[in-house]
Formats: C-alpha cells, structure tokens, sequence
C-alpha cells in the first residue's frame, strides 16, 4: 500500500538485561552445538517487568520525542505475540491508561510478530480516512519469563527475547516518512505451527508449553509416513513482498541503506529473509538481533532506533523493515529518513 503524508514522530524501546547464551551453556539451559551455529551472543530476559509495562516505559520515550500532545493522538494499537496478563483483561486499555490517558479506542493486534507492521498499515489508514486527529500510538511487549516456555529450546530458528517498543504515528512530521507498507500471506501454511495439536480446549488451558519445535518434528514424523507436510518456500514470499513494496514506493532495492528484519538466528535468518532478497548480514541489523535475540514484535523498531540513533542512517536514506508472523505471512515497510535525532538523543 503506498501511502501519502504518514510519518515516524517518534520511537521508543525498552531491552532489558542481555544474558550471553555462553552461560546458558554453561548452565545446560542451552546445547552448546546449537548455541555455536545459532551466532548469538546474548538474549534480553526481563525476570520482574511485564509486557504491558515494558510497553509503557518503550511508549513514554517514543511520545516524548515525538512532540505530540495526549489530545492529538486518535487511537493506540498494542500489539503482541504472547500472553499480556489475566485472561479477559485488556492489556491496551493498561497501556492507554499509563500513556495517553484519553478516551479513544485502544485495540489489541494479534498478528504475531508482524504485529507492528500490521499497526503501522493500520494507523496509516486510519489517519488518511479520519482527519480529525493527527496521530496514532503503536505500542508492543512481550515477555517470555513463564514456565510455558523454554525460550532457549522452544524453536530451532530463533531463541525467544523480552522487549517492548513503541512508534508514534503522525500526519503532521517525524523522523521518517512512511512510502508504503503491506503484507503477503500463505495460508496453506498455518499448520506448520500448528503440529498436531488440537485446537480446543486451546493447548495453554491444558498446560501444554509453547513449542514451536516439538510442532516441526510432528510434521517430520508425518512426512516419515507418507503425509507430505504444508510446506512452500518462505523466501518467495519475503522476496514478493519486498519487491511489491518497494514498487509502491518507487524505489527498488539497490536504494534501499539498511533492512530491519527478524532476530532470527544466522543460518534461519540467511535462508528466510537475507539470501531471498539479495543482501549480506552487514547490510541488515544483524549485530544488534545477535546480541539481544528475538524479541517477538519488537525486533525491526529495536533495530530502526539504533540505526537513526547511531547516525548509521541519516537524512535521505532509505530503510527496508521486513518481518513474518506465522500463518505463514510476510510483510515489509519502506522508510526514508527524514531528519537526524537531536543533540540530546545521541549525546553519550
């Protein structure tokens, strides 16, 4: 979707504590032939604040350096990959209470960890079709620190991180333009994620652990005996997408500075989204995600920040965001940078 007059007023995160998977290692959290071929070096893990609140701190930093005003904004779409709280509670109704503290809708996205991007599309329609406001806050958290989840074993291609993040959407000016945004999906795929669970009771009302990799070795299991397994090539669909998106924004992808992608680990990250669109780790965010894993809906804001805070992106450049969520979904945003963070953001 090619979009007009949206912009990037602001961005905020909170990453907790790294812990270096060589002591998790060491502690026999985590094989050690896995660890070395993953490339990561650290995760964040967040052991006391939850994924609303970490949400809460990332939003207070985007909203302060966005200069807008709690009356501008029109909405707040939180977004996540996991569990906020109690269940029948309204985890963006907590964040829109300890943010914007104003009466307008605060909606929960469930678009896995393509969650901010859906956001973004979503504010960006919003703020085309209702001129009444001039902003929309994204927020997301997510924190894995549950018995219902071994974040070093769950999956083979990522180790699962603690994060929130934040982006303020405005009509008025910001750091960045958005050019355009969207998404491409493969539902043939969703039970790849799905493995052989039922669907009710759900598998957490039994307490049965989120395990991405137990659900690829039942399909293993299956192909064995001769049920071909849902499977399509990821990579074409990340490559569709980008190649869709960057054509709304006219631009290809020899323009394009730097990519924020997934915090996948190096080989999974390589073969999904890297080697599909043509480009070397350096060129992505690679030396960030290795250090702090993935964080669910966090990993490409994490990224994004870092890269206009440092000055690895200035004035005039163009930033790729490309994620996937499961179903299976790809979907990417292009970006040009717009004006550099002040003196006071990159002092220190």
């Amino acid at each position: 979707m090619k979009v007009e007059n949206i912009h990037l007023a602001g961005v905020g995160t909170y990453v907790p504590e790294l812990v270096p998977t060589e002591r998790a290692v060491k502690a026999g959290w985590y094989d050690a032939d896995e660890c070395e071929a993953s490339g990561i070096e650290s995760i964040a893990v967040e052991d006391s604040v939850s994924a609303p609140d970490m949400a809460i701190r990332a939003a207070k930093t985007a909203l302060e350096r966005s200069g807008h005003a709690p009356d501008d904004f029109a909405a707040l779409y939180h977004s996540n990959t996991y569990h906020q709280g109690p269940d029948g509670w309204s985890s963006p109704h907590y964040v829109l209470l300890n943010t914007l503290d104003r009466p307008v809708p605060a909606l929960e996205l469930r678009q896995g960890c393509l969650g901010m991007l859906a956001s973004l599309e979503a504010a960006a329609c919003r703020l085309t079709a209702c001129p009444d406001k001039d902003a929309v806050l994204l927020t997301t958290g997510d924190n894995f620190s549950t018995p219902m989840v071994d974040r070093w074993t769950a999956s083979k291609l990522f180790l699962f991180a603690d994060a929130g993040s934040s982006l303020v959407v405005s009509r008025r000016s910001g750091f960045a333009r958005v050019l355009s945004v969207g998404s491409l999906s493969d539902s043939r795929m969703e039970a790849l994620h799905r493995g052989g669970e039922k669907l009710l009771p759900p598998s957490i009302t039994e307490g049965i652990p989120l395990d991405f990799d137990s659900r690829i070795q039942y399909w293993r299991k299956q192909w064995a005996n001769g049920v071909k397994p849902p499977v399509g090539h990821f990579g074409d669909q990340v490559a569709a997408v980008a190649e869709r998106t960057l054509k709304e924004a006219g631009l290809t992808i020899n323009q394009i500075k730097r990519f924020c992608h997934v915090g996948f680990n190096l080989d999974p990250l390589q073969a999904m989204f890297l080697e599909p669109l043509g480009i070397e780790p350096e060129q992505g965010i690679w030396e960030t995600s290795r250090r702090i894993g993935h964080t669910g809906v966090s990993d490409f804001v994490i990224g994004l920040e870092r890269l206009w805070l440092s000055g690895e992106v200035v004035p005039g450049d163009h930033v790729l965001l490309i994620g996937a969520a499961t179903g299976m979904e790809a979907g990417c945003a292009v970006l040009e940078i717009t004006e550099a963070p002040g003196a006071e953001l990159t002092a220190g």
